[in-house]
């Protein structure tokens, strides 16, 4: 195996029952590839976590340069958006 370091990793003996157990049933032939696998998935979170946070800068600098924020009294559209609706099913019926 090509460009392997080797590092320590402390597991609690619940996690590390877990790990001589896959090994133990043939699911895994090692704990070493146990671990690796859950490297590869904790990177694939990682970087669609990153993926995100950048997604988030860009889209909080678009906003912010989109000019002033639009001041909305919510109560009034809601109360608006009633009457409208209430209109609706009356022209309705």
């Amino acid at each position: 195996m090509p460009n392997v370091e080797k590092v320590s990793v402390a597991v609690t003996t619940h996690q590390a029952a877990l790990l001589r157990d896959a090994v133990k049933t043939g699911a895994y032939a090692t704990t070493s590839e146990i671990v690796r696998e859950a490297v590869r998935d904790w990177e694939a979170k990682w970087e669609a976590r990153q993926a995100d946070a950048k997604r988030l800068r860009e889209l909080w600098d678009e906003g912010k340069a989109s000019g002033d924020p639009v001041r909305v009294d919510f109560d009034k559209l809601r109360e608006e958006a009633r009457q409208e609706l209430s209109a609706a099913l009356n022209n309705a019926r």
